[in-house]
């Protein structure tokens, strides 16, 4: 796989002045009190919610050390690290919030040690358990962690707290450096965590969604078009990851470039791959009647779901064999 998909690692910060300080308030609690956008914390009191590092561990102990501890141009910094769900999909589900932690912590002092920094950075750092909202595969558990440093650090040598920078430049290059760490590190615990396969794995699942991407190579199955909206549609399926698969359909974007949207989730492969022929079949190129079958599937009960596939499976989706003309064997 490619390294750099293995994780994000963001970093951003926020200005000393009146209304930056103020939208880091505002971000403090957004972080304390949501999972997500759309999601409220799993975790009622603050405090918990914040791994305290040194820089507190609530809404108002943060935002006080990184007013204390601010540089001339910096009042604090805030890192992201998103593994790939891909990834996280290997990791056992109670395993994975360890998995984010062991990340962030290990990451974040290494990062800190690699510069020089021998009497470290403070930080906290806090769990969020949101679900993916990506189209082509959503509502997939995306554990992440955000940290807050401050804008200064303590220097050992000067006997001070010194400005904390993030350069990129020729010379050093410290978002490269904090991605190459975060790589390693992800690499190391998917090793530990998950088996010295999981890249094997991953390639696997990348070519098993290539080869069913192929089903766009067809001629489109049929065209959606209403008010300014117009595209081809293929129905097929699209591997979610190793246990599950959606049903779905393929659509393109721009010219030369297609993705896929599910209509049914939660399928084994094998399902997924029989409900896209059965509805290729039964839809005659009408992207209505595709999304009423679909939606007719996901409000089955699940004795219902079990007893349909038990008899998809017993249909036969192969094309039906040429008629074969008899030879004669003429003499002239």
């Amino acid at each position: 796989m490619d390294r750099k998909q293995m994780c994000i690692a963001n970093v951003q910060y926020k200005k000393p002045t009146a209304n930056e300080a103020k939208r880091a308030k505002g971000l403090l609690r957004y972080l304390t009190y949501r999972e997500s956008r759309d999601d409220s914390a799993r975790y009622a009191a603050g405090r918990e919610r914040w791994e305290n590092r040194g820089m507190g561990g609530s809404v108002a102990e943060i935002a006080a050390r990184c007013e204390a501890l601010q540089s001339k141009h910096v009042l604090l910094f805030s890192l992201v690290y998103n593994v790939n769900p891909d990834l996280i999909a290997m990791v056992a589900p109670e395993q994975r919030e360890q998995f984010v932690r062991e990340l962030t912590v290990s990451t974040t002092e290494a990062f800190f040690e690699e510069r020089g920094i021998d009497t470290g950075v403070e930080y906290s750092f806090v769990i969020h358990h949101r679900q993916t909202d990506d189209s082509e595969s959503p509502g997939r558990h995306d554990p992440h962690t955000h940290v807050v440093l401050p804008g200064t650090y303590y220097d050992d040598g000067m006997g001070e707290r010194v400005p904390l920078y993030f350069s990129r430049n020729q010379t050093v290059n410290h978002i490269d450096m904090l991605h190459r760490l975060t790589e390693r590190q992800v690499a190391d615990q998917m090793d530990r965590y998950v088996g010295q396969d999981w890249e094997q794995r991953y390639d696997d699942l990348t070519a098993i969604r290539e080869a069913q991407l192929g089903v766009t190579t067809e001629p489109a199955h049929g065209v959606f078009a209403q008010d300014d909206i117009a595209f081809d549609f293929w129905c097929g399926a699209r591997q979610t990851d190793e246990r599950v698969s959606a049903m779905g359909y393929y659509r393109t974007v721009v010219e030369g470039e297609v993705e896929f949207r599910p209509l049914v989730s939660g399928l084994q492969h094998d399902e997924a791959e029989l409900l896209a022929k059965l509805l290729h079949s039964e839809i005659g190129g009408d992207f209505v009647q595709l999304r009423q079958l679909a939606d007719g599937i996901n409000e089955m009960k699940r004795e219902e779901r079990e007893a349909f596939f038990a008899d998809v499976r017993r249909l036969d989706f192969r094309p039906p064999a040429p008629e074969r003309t008899q030879d004669f064997d003429i003499e002239l």
